[in-house]
């Protein structure tokens, strides 16, 4: 009897996880690529596309965004060489960490969160960044 306890409860967790699809892997890196792409061109409108819904509330134009972004993920606004950690499903969503290189030769290490949308797309819920502890190029 316990272990069938056991047995279900481990299947209730396990379907509690949002269910991978095939393409999240690209479809991650896409958004991720695209934001940056966009940031390093100056388009805000193109950059707060790739925000979730909880960050498009917060921020509520493209150009409240990009004041943002610019005065507190630099690193990020002006990015180069990026390179795609490994990707993990976390909660209801992911979390894909990529090192970047700022404008001024440093890394870091931005730490996305990502989330599928009822749409189908997949937005940016947020990123932290960290010093990288490599030298960057």
């Amino acid at each position: 009897m316990r272990s069938a306890i056991i047995m279900l409860a481990a299947l209730l967790a396990f379907a509690a996880q949002p269910a991978a699809r095939a393409d999240d892997a690209g479809d991650i890196r896409a958004t991720i690529a695209g934001q940056l792409d966009a940031f390093n061109a100056g388009d805000g409108a193109a950059a707060w596309s790739y925000a979730a819904p909880n960050i498009q509330a917060i921020f509520p134009t493209p150009d409240v965004f990009m004041g943002m972004v610019q005065s507190g993920y630099d690193p990020v606004y002006r990015s180069s060489n990026p390179v795609f950690g490994p990707l993990k499903a976390e909660g209801q969503g992911f979390r894909q960490e990529v090192r970047i290189t700022d404008r001024n030769g440093k890394s870091w290490i931005a730490s996305y969160t990502l989330q599928r949308q009822a749409d189908g797309s997949m937005k940016i819920t947020g990123c932290s960044l960290r010093k990288g502890d490599d030298v960057a190029v």
